[in-house]
């Protein structure tokens, strides 16, 4: 029997929401004006934070290291344009918490000044080369998470690594950023889709793409042909684009519970991170800009830009012509798993893929009740968790209870809270007992 065989066709649970990407999926990718400040975020991946090494009055080059790797799983990230560094600023970050950056004054010359350098021969060099410069280019999952890249592509030995799959469903609402991506630098991302699969010593690679991108699927299986790539058409389905889903629906493969997707012989890397791979081997360019989505009813004209780190999402606003509608909510990402923000001060990261801006008919103000049972969550958790469990669990601090249901597996994508009728914040409920959960781990190592 076949890996395939006795496989069901998608997988299990999900929603349907409203995906709002007809505001911007037409529009082109835009290049932004440089601006006259940059505030640069000193931690923009998981794992360790790097360090500064430029102090106030230091003048930087574009694409120059401000922050060099603390350790194995932690990136640099460099200066997206020319100027003065102007100081070490505390500023609003996108989870809440307020976090260090490099601010640095623009010169107006945007000068390039990295000090990586092209690799027109990537085919035939080293696989630690070639991982060793996707490292030092900064290069994280681009798609949310933010991990370092070089850190997924280095596989202990025991692992059997055989799939590399590229995520371009961009099942999140409102976001078409990576579908624009997939429509006007389709070689970038092939080429470097190449470049991953080299460095891991494998040659099958397929591309996941929702059915409502059909140009993209079009114009990708054009192109895919002469590389050897498979284009993958993926029913429409949040959260298709989450790694344990799209390992399913692109090869009936189970990542195992706990596991990781290297556990059933796969690697997934965003449609972007492929394109600053490209970037950083074939060009010598770090990681100092990305395409962000600008969207939502209260935008004037709605569209994706193509924007530096450190871009405040406030200039960011100015280009898509400011807001309309009085907006009620701005949110950083998608409006399944992105986070609402209290300020427009906040800046452009690695995985910043949107700006969403609602108006009040958008959303809505509730009370939580309590849970009737209903089972609506079950239904649709794509982990197979027990969602209303775990919930009042972590309600009433029974971490043991919801650490033995699985909430650890639990990738926060919402579609639980979306269904409930209760209203209950469940995402929230289970942040918090993960964290709870992480902290008893770790004191328990350190004792």
């Amino acid at each position: 029997m076949s890996e395939n065989q006795g496989k069901r066709k998608y997988f299990r649970g999900g929603v349907h929401p409203h995906d709002g990407k007809a505001l911007s999926a037409k529009n082109s990718i835009n290049e932004a004006p440089l601006f006259d400040k940059y505030q640069v975020v000193l931690q923009q991946n998981i794992g360790a934070p790097p360090k500064a090494i430029v102090k106030k009055g230091d003048v930087v080059l574009k694409g120059q290291m401000i922050a060099e790797s603390t350790g194995f799983v932690c990136t640099p990230v460099h200066a997206p344009t020319s100027g003065v560094v102007s100081g070490i600023v505390e500023i609003p970050g996108a989870m809440g918490q307020s976090v260090k950056a490099i601010e640095i004054a623009s010169d107006g010359e945007d000068k390039w000044g990295s000090s990586l350098k092209p690799m027109k021969d990537w085919e035939q060099r080293d696989d630690s080369e070639i991982k060793q410069r996707i490292h030092d280019a900064g290069i994280v999952g681009m798609g949310g998470a933010a991990f370092p890249t070089h850190v997924k592509l280095s596989p202990p030995e025991n692992k059997n690594i055989d799939y590399l799959i590229l995520n371009g469903a961009e099942c999140e609402p409102y976001l078409t950023a990576d579908h624009r991506l997939m429509i006007e630098d389709p070689e970038r991302i092939l080429k470097g889709a190449l470049i991953i699969a080299n460095s891991l010593n494998i040659n099958k690679i397929a591309i996941g793409i929702e059915k409502n991108k059909p140009d993209a699927i079009k114009i990708l299986k054009k192109h895919s042909a002469d590389y050897g790539i498979s284009i993958v058409p993926l029913r429409m389905m949040y959260p298709q684009g989450a790694e344990k889903q799209l390992i399913y629906s692109v090869t009936k493969r189970k990542v195992p519970a706990g596991g990781l997707p290297m556990d059933c012989g796969c690697v997934v890397q965003n449609v972007a991170t492929a394109a600053a791979v490209y970037d950083a081997v074939v060009k010598g360019q770090p990681l100092i800009e990305r395409v962000t989505t600008i969207t939502g009813n209260s935008v004037v004209n709605p569209g994706n830009w193509r924007l530096k780190l450190g871009t405040t999402a406030l200039d960011a606003l100015k280009l898509a012509s400011g807001v309309k509608n009085n907006p009620a909510k701005i949110i950083m990402g998608g409006p399944m798993m992105g986070f609402a923000q209290k300020s427009l001060m906040v800046t452009i990261t690695k995985n910043s893929s949107g700006i969403l801006l609602l108006d009040k008919e958008d959303t809505s103000i509730y009370e939580s009740r309590q849970c009737i049972n209903c089972k609506g969550c079950v239904d649709v958790c794509p982990m197979n968790l027990t969602p209303s469990v775990l919930s009042k669990a972590a309600v009433k601090e029974n971490f043991d209870i919801a650490e033995r249901f699985n909430v650890m597996d639990c990738m926060e994508c919402g579609c639980c809270a979306y269904v409930c009728p209760s209203r209950r914040p469940m995402v929230q409920h289970l942040r918090l007992a993960k964290g709870k959960i992480l902290a008893k781990r770790r004191a328990q190592q350190n004792k």
